[in-house]
């Protein structure tokens, strides 16, 4: 491979990069307007949700119900309350508990038992959870509640694993939850998304991550957003990015799991609150505050003290990167609001003392006008020099002639302005005297105002310059390919690309200074200067230096 095609190839490779962080970036913000909507609907899912379980509690007030039948609606209650709300769970069953104690059957108080103990392991209580598990005899239960047990197990020494401080207690405790976990893989079906669970936290420990996305996908595959199942699996998806150091793919992951928890209306979630810290460290504060607090309220809804706990370590962080931004706000904005006083009282004064300038500019005028009279009296004889003199004060007079009609020009728009302040303030005054304060916010908040003033802003512009560069149109055309010259409308004088190198030709060739003076994106005023030096008929890096020379004298 030679130089140049190195250079190719290399180029090659920075264009699929970025094209593809582009791509990742705009689903990134689609996703999370997407979040934003489920956010805001919050409360219908949580009505299909209550409804859901107001039809399960109206199961239980038929007459005839024996307490096997009544067990069974109160475990199908619990799983709705289970990751809704945790007072409610807690009190089905212990109902549940008390109902397979007084049926006596050994099967049930197992069953209840190691429900329990999940429960108290997924909030924090992991040794009571411990407690209630080492009472139950394992050589007693069936393959379904032994499966249920181990996972009970597994669950308690993760949590103590995760919050040990001492390595030694981590690697005591993680050892434990190996240990089960052997215990638990034989029962599994290989196929049952338990199994494969397994299978992929062992790769993701192990850091073979291409073997863990594929059985992440395998999981994926069997599920839909909307459930308990689709969150958790996005979850551990967020986590193989986050071994990557693959933020973008993280946010994605966790974005759709929080929309999932959202629809399930499942309280105890994670998702959201990793999201919040990511968006923070990235500076969008905004969205950060918000999905916190939203996160909080889920929290204090279901009442679960581990959940409670981490989120309030983590709001005070966001809260005040929220409130210095606000305040630096502030602070730009009361200093913005002093510039533009400046400005205005700089304006008054130039136009104070150009209008003395212009008083005179006239006089000298006057005076130069007088001395041309005598001068053509005294030098009759002298013919050639006379037209040369001649010749020098017309093009003084046309000079004094376009920075009168530019002066003019300036103090006309400035006379404009202060104009239309003026009536804007009697406007507001009335307004506010009257009361009207939700219509003034309407008619200020409109765009219809500013909309207007960029077009009269471009008309102004666009006639002044022709009358400086009355042929550039024709001049900058003369510089592209026959087949790619503009064609303006029968309206236009100018469009946005004639204005962007009309600005060029005044020195201005700043982009985001372009881009400021004519309302547009930076990035789209540098797309226009691509598109046209691209249709160069010379030298494309000399282009624009042969626009500063339009309209300059070849002499």
């Amino acid at each position: 491979m030679n130089r140049y095609q190195r250079s190719n190839f290399l180029a090659f490779i920075f264009f699929i990069f970025f094209t593809c962080s582009a791509y990742a970036s705009s689903e990134i913000d689609s996703l999370l307007l997407r979040l934003e909507q489920t956010m805001n609907d919050r409360e219908v899912f949580d009505l299909e949700k209550n409804n859901k379980i107001k039809q399960l509690k109206s199961l239980l007030e038929k007459k005839g119900n024996n307490k096997d039948q009544v067990y069974f609606i109160n475990d199908q209650i619990i799983d709705e309350y289970l990751t809704y709300t945790l007072d409610s769970a807690l009190h089905y069953l212990n109902s549940n508990i008390k109902i397979s104690k007084a049926l006596n059957s050994i099967g049930l108080i197992h069953q209840s038992n190691i429900k329990m103990a999940d429960i108290m392991a997924s909030t924090g209580r992991a040794f009571e959870a411990y407690d209630i598990l080492m009472k139950i005899n394992k050589l007693k239960l069936n393959n379904e509640l032994l499966i249920e047990y181990y996972k009970a197990l597994i669950k308690v020494f993760n949590e103590v694993s995760f919050y040990s401080t001492l390595s030694d207690n981590y690697l005591k405790y993680y050892s434990k939850v190996e240990a089960y976990t052997d215990s638990l893989v034989p029962y599994l079906n290989p196929e049952s998304d338990d199994y494969l669970a397994i299978q992929e936290k062992k790769y993701r420990d192990d850091r073979h991550l291409l073997e863990c996305k594929k059985i992440n996908t395998q999981r994926l595959s069997k599920t839909k957003i909307g459930n308990r199942h689709y969150s958790l699996i996005t979850f551990e998806r967020s986590l193989l990015y986050q071994l990557e150091e693959n933020e973008e793919m993280r946010m994605k992951y966790l974005i759709l799991s929080a929309i999932s928890d959202i629809q399930s209306s499942v309280k105890d979630n994670a998702s959201l609150t990793e999201l919040a810290l990511i968006l923070n460290k990235r500076g969008d504060v905004d969205r950060a505050h918000e999905y916190i607090k939203f996160s909080f309220a889920d929290a204090t809804f279901f009442n679960s003290e581990l959940r409670f706990k981490v989120i309030s370590e983590i709001l005070p962080v966001i809260k005040e990167a929220y409130e210095l931004r606000n305040e630096k706000q502030r602070k730009k904005l009361r200093a913005l609001l002093f510039i533009i006083s400046a400005l205005l009282i700089l304006l008054l004064i130039s136009i104070f003392f150009i209008n003395r300038q212009l008083l005179t500019l006239r006089q000298t005028q006057k005076e130069l006008k007088k001395i041309n009279d005598q001068l053509n009296a005294l030098n009759q004889d002298l013919a050639e020099s006379n037209k040369k003199l001649n010749h020098i004060n017309d093009q003084l007079s046309e000079s004094n002639h376009v920075k009168e009609h530019y002066i003019g020009n300036f103090l006309s728009i400035c006379s404009n302005y202060i104009d239309k302040m003026d009536r804007m303030n009697k406007i507001v005054n009335k307004k506010i005297a009257n009361r009207k304060v939700e219509e003034l916010f309407a008619e200020t908040k409109s765009k219809k105002l500013i909309d207007q003033e960029v077009k009269e802003f471009y008309e102004n512009f666009d006639d002044t310059f022709l009358h400086i560069f009355p042929n550039f149109v024709q001049e900058l055309n003369a510089l592209l390919l026959a087949d790619e010259q503009i064609q303006l409308k029968s309206e236009e004088r100018l469009n946005t690309e004639l204005r962007v190198f009309a600005l060029i030709k005044l020195g201005i060739i700043d982009s985001s200074t372009i881009a400021k003076l004519l309302r547009y994106s930076v990035n789209t005023i540098y797309n226009y200067r691509v598109k046209i030096k691209n249709k160069a008929k010379g030298d494309r890096d000399s282009f624009e230096q042969q626009v500063t020379l339009i309209g300059v004298s070849k002499k």
